[in-house]
């Protein structure tokens, strides 16, 4: 599955790219344990709470297409350090907050912006920059696989830290993950005094020529609209599902494992991704993957609420949490090429948190509104078989197959 990465370069690169992105990731996706101890510590309510964060999910996409520009212009090297800092510093901030402005600014605009700069616009685009065309793919799928990895190992670490030692101390110790992360920079950006490759493409017309094309193109708007879809289920359920186990009763354990499942299943989900945007069309590989999750979803409804009904429901949705990122990836390096990936798949990530601002909000609302989430597990059915529906359409040449007799 992986022979394009047996180079040494390419592994380094790859595998730092994916520890950066695992700590980012990781650290992101556990915010949503804080909103019960947080609420009791503060009392700023589960509404304000999950406003802020909703807002985080917004920034975390705004600032990708601006990450990715200026990693496109001077470099990843930068945009990567000061990525990880703002991240430490938002966490850092975070328990001196008793009011939802603050809880905005170091929430959901500096550890959003944080770990935004440090994600998969810059690292996917700095790897693929420096990679052969053959171990994109691969390579794709293993970064996308430590995010999830971040997941699973960050998710249950976080919520013992919280029983341990409170929700301030967890968050403080999340600031030093971040800050740890920094020698891996220069393993994915290369060295400080390396200049900026230069393009000589003819077909280069800059990028705003580049941004302005894209947006014109219906298989990109396409594109768009699925991973809007995307976007609304992950903020709804990293934000809200120890809502959702508080409602059936069952103990926040049930939530932070649920988490770290959908993480570890998420890794094999990556993996698989990165394999197979190299044998079949990306755009099939994504209607699948949305399409199942509307069965899923289903199933979960339909099934009593106990833990492993829990468990069960996590791994499945895990399989295709953020797989969807390889093929997503692949379609617009495909449609637009590598020289402005970064940015173009930047703006790609912020369709996907504008349905992630709504996922995280709306959950907020329907709790406090109707006591439960049930709207929004419908409203996650519809969109999920809307995106299955308008991926494929895409512009997608047919994936070229090897010669007999090679490999």
């Amino acid at each position: 599955m992986f022979q394009s990465l047996r180079r040494p370069d390419a592994l380094v690169i790859t595998l730092a790219a994916a520890g950066i992105l695992m700590v980012t990731m990781g650290i992101r996706q556990s915010f949503g344990l804080f909103i019960s101890p947080m609420n009791a510590s503060t009392g700023m309510g589960i509404a304000t709470i999950s406003l802020a964060l909703a807002i985080g999910q917004f920034t975390w996409g705004a600032i990708q297409p601006i990450a990715g520009a200026v990693a496109d212009r001077y470099g990843a090297r930068s945009v990567l350090i000061g990525g990880l800092v703002i991240l430490a510093a938002g966490c850092t901030l975070t328990p001196f907050i008793s009011n939802g402005f603050g809880l905005a600014v170091s929430l959901g605009l500096l550890a959003s912006i944080g770990s935004g700069a440090g994600s998969f616009s810059v690292l996917i685009g700095a790897g693929s920059q420096r990679l052969p065309a053959e171990s994109r793919g691969a390579a794709s799928g293993v970064i996308n696989a430590g995010g999830s990895f971040g997941q699973f190992v960050f998710a249950p670490v976080t919520q013992g830290l919280i029983q341990a030692v409170g929700w301030m101390g967890a968050m403080w110790a999340l600031a030093v993950a971040a800050l740890a992360t920094l020698p891996l920079v220069g393993k994915v950006a290369g060295a400080k005094s390396a200049p900026r490759p230069q393009h000589t493409d003819s077909n280069d017309l800059g990028l705003r020529n580049a941004v302005g094309s894209a947006m014109k193109d219906r298989s990109y708007l396409l594109l768009h609209a699925g991973f809007f879809t995307c976007g609304f289920h992950i903020a709804f359920i990293v934000t809200h599902l120890p809502g959702e186990v508080d409602l059936c009763g069952l103990p926040p354990s049930v939530a932070s494992w649920s988490l770290a499942i959908i993480g570890l299943a998420n890794i094999l989900g990556s993996l698989y991704a990165g394999s197979w945007v190299s044998k079949y069309r990306s755009k099939y590989v994504l209607s699948a993957m949305y399409g199942s999750r509307a069965v899923l979803i289903a199933w979960y409804l339909m099934m009593p609420s106990t833990s492993w009904t829990f468990y069960l429901f996590a791994a499945g949705l895990g399989f295709t949490w953020l797989a969807t990122v390889p093929p997503t990836a692949a379609i617009v390096g495909k449609l637009f090429g590598t020289r402005y990936l970064a940015t173009l798949f930047g703006m790609t990530l912020l369709s996907h948190q504008i349905g992630g601002f709504l996922g995280a909000w709306l959950g907020g609302i329907a709790i406090y509104q109707f006591g439960d989430f049930g709207w929004m597990w419908y409203a996650d059915i519809a969109l999920a078989l809307m995106a299955a529906i308008v991926n494929l359409p895409i512009r997608e040449a047919p994936v070229a197959r090897p010669a007999l007799g090679t490999s």
